[in-house]
C-alpha cells in the first residue's frame, strides 16, 4: 500500500495563509488611506489660501490707524550733537537752525582723596541734605564707614543724590573720591551741597569740589532760551530734540518732513500680500496633461471664485469718496501678464505728494463701509467665514471628508481583526484535523507493513 504524502505542515498550505487573505481583504482600507491623503493634500491648499487671504487683511494694520499716512521723520545735520523724534499728529514741516550753546548741569561736589574705597574709615557721623522735603539726614556707623559704605547709604535712602567712588589718578597716593550729584540736571534739580558731621576718622573728609548746577542754553533760528534740562520741547512744533553735546557756535539744521518712504512701504506690504493670493492662484492654475490634479487646486471652482474676487476687489472703484482718486491704478497698482501685481513706486511717492488726504481718502474712506481698507475687510470676512464664505466651507467640506473615511477605515479594521481571529482559529482546527488524519494514516500503513511481512514466513513454513 502506497504511504500517505503531506506538506510541509499538516494542511500543505503555505504558513502566511491568513496574512495573505487579511492583506487581500486590507486593499478597500488602502484605496480609503490613498483617497484620504489626497484629501488632506487639498486641505493643506485651502490652508495655505486662507492664511495667504488673511495676510492681506493683516497687512492693513498700521495703514487702518490715524496715522497711516501721516509718517514724518526728523532729520539732524549732526546727530551726535542734536537728535529727536517727531509727534505725527502735532508735527510741522519745516527747517531749523539750532545751535547748542551750553548742556544743562547738574549739581555736584567731590570730597578730598583716600588711599582706598572700602578700607580706610571716614568716621561716624551723618551727612545732612537740604531737599524740597526739608533736611535729610544719612547716618553712617562702623559698619559701613568708608566711601564704599557711604555711597551705599546715600543711594539707599532715596534723596534725588546719586553717589559714587571715583578713581582720580592725578593723585596716587589718595586717588579714591566721593562725588555726589543730584538726579537732574537744570537749576530746578538743584541740591544744596551737604553738611559732614564725622568723628574718629582715619583721616577727615570734606568737600574739595563743586559744581553749581546749570541751565541749557540753545539758540534756535538766532533766538536764544534757556531750558532746565537737555530735551528740547515746544519750541519745533511736535519735535522732542535731544541735546547730546554743547558746541557753541555751531548751528545744526533740522528738517521735519513726510516720511514718504515709510509710507510707500507700508502700501508695497499690501501690495505682497495681495500678490500672495494671485501668486497662489496662478501657481495652482499651471497644468498640463501630466499634472497630478489630486495634488492641486488647478481648476477648482474655489480658486476660481478667490481669483474673481481679487480682482473685482483690486480693479473695483471705490464709490463714496469726495476726491477723484477712486482706483488702486490711480496710484500705480496695476496687474502685469503674469496674473499679479506691479507696483511703481515713483508714481506712488508722487501722487502721495501732490493729493495726501485723496489718497489717505482711497484707503480709510470713512472708517467704516468706504475706501479700500473697509472693502477688504469685508471680502476677506466673506470668502474666510463659515456658512458662507467659500474657503471656510472647503475646509469644513475637507475635514467632513476625511473624518468619515477616518470612521470607514477604523470600522473596516475591527472587521479585519475580527476576520483574521476566526480564520486563524479555522485553520488552527483544520490544522488539527489534518495532523490526526495523517497520524491515522501512519498506522494504517504500519498495520499493512505488518501484514504483508507476515505472509511471507508462512509461506516458507508449508514449503
Amino acid at each position: 500500500m502506497a504511504g500517505i504524502r503531506f506538506g510541509s505542515i499538516n494542511t500543505g498550505l503555505p504558513p502566511n495563509i491568513v496574512d495573505q487573505l487579511i492583506e487581500a481583504e486590507r486593499i478597500p482600507v488602502k484605496q480609503m488611506e490613498t483617497k484620504k491623503m489626497k484629501l488632506e493634500e487639498k486641505a493643506k491648499l485651502v490652508a495655505d489660501l486662507d492664511t495667504k487671504v488673511q495676510a492681506i487683511r493683516g497687512s492693513l494694520g498700521e495703514l487702518a490707524n490715524t496715522r497711516g499716512f501721516t509718517d514724518v521723520k526728523l532729520t539732524s545735520g549732526d546727530p551726535t550733537i542734536l537728535s529727536g523724534t517727531v509727534d505725527p499728529s502735532q508735527y510741522q514741516p519745516g527747517s531749523w537752525n539750532v545751535e547748542v550753546v551750553q548742556l544743562a548741569q547738574k549739581a555736584s561736589v567731590m570730597t578730598n582723596g583716600f588711599p582706598d574705597k572700602d578700607k580706610t574709615e571716614i568716621g561716624v557721623g551723618y551727612f545732612r541734605f537740604k531737599t524740597s522735603d526739608g533736611s535729610k539726614d544719612v547716618y553712617i556707623d562702623a559698619k559701613n564707614n568708608t566711601l564704599e559704605g557711604a555711597a551705599k547709604a546715600i543711594n539707599t535712602a532715596s534723596i534725588g543724590v546719586r553717589a559714587s567712588v571715583v578713581n582720580d589718578r592725578k593723585d596716587a597716593d589718595n586717588p579714591f573720591k566721593l562725588v555726589l550729584s543730584s538726579d537732574g540736571v537744570g537749576t530746578d534739580k538743584s541740591v544744596e551741597y551737604p553738611r559732614l558731621y564725622f568723628l574718629d576718622g582715619d583721616q577727615d573728609l570734606y568737600f574739595d569740589g563743586k559744581n553749581e548746577a546749570k541751565n541749557g542754553i540753545v539758540k534756535v533760528d538766532g533766538f536764544e532760551f534757556e531750558i532746565g534740562d537737555n530735551t528740547l520741547k515746544d519750541i519745533i512744533p511736535g519735535a522732542t530734540l535731544e541735546l547730546k553735546q554743547a558746541a557753541p557756535g555751531r548751528s545744526v539744521n533740522i528738517g521735519v518732513k513726510e516720511d514718504l518712504e515709510v509710507v510707500s512701504g507700508k502700501i508695497k506690504t499690501f501690495v505682497d500680500a495681495l500678490n500672495g493670493v494671485l501668486g497662489f492662484v496662478q501657481t495652482q492654475n499651471k497644468l498640463t496633461k501630466d499634472t497630478d490634479t489630486s495634488k492641486t487646486l488647478g481648476g477648482d471652482s474655489l480658486v476660481r471664485s478667490v481669483e474673481s474676487r481679487m480682482r473685482q476687489l483690486i480693479q473695483g472703484t471705490q464709490f463714496g469718496l469726495k476726491g477723484d482718486i477712486r482706483n488702486l491704478n490711480q496710484i500705480g497698482i496695476t496687474f502685469n501678464r503674469a496674473g499679479t501685481l506691479d507696483f511703481d513706486q515713483k508714481k506712488f511717492n508722487s501722487v502721495l505728494a501732490a493729493k495726501p488726504d485723496q489718497v489717505q481718502e482711497l484707503f480709510a474712506g470713512d472708517g467704516f463701509s468706504t475706501g479700500i481698507i473697509a472693502a477688504v475687510r469685508r471680502e476677506v470676512t466673506n470668502l474666510t467665514t463659515l456658512n458662507v464664505g467659500p474657503i471656510a466651507n472647503r475646509t469644513a467640506g475637507l475635514k467632513s471628508q476625511i473624518q468619515q473615511i477616518d470612521t470607514r477605515i477604523e470600522n473596516k479594521e475591527r472587521q479585519l481583526a475580527r476576520k483574521e481571529d476566526q480564520l486563524r482559529d479555522k485553520f488552527a482546527k483544520l490544522e488539527e484535523t489534518m495532523s490526526r488524519i495523517k497520524g491515522q494514516g501512519a498506522q494504517v500503513a504500519a498495520m499493512a507493513g505488518a501484514v504483508g511481512g507476515g505472509g511471507g514466513g508462512f509461506g516458507g513454513l508449508g514449503g
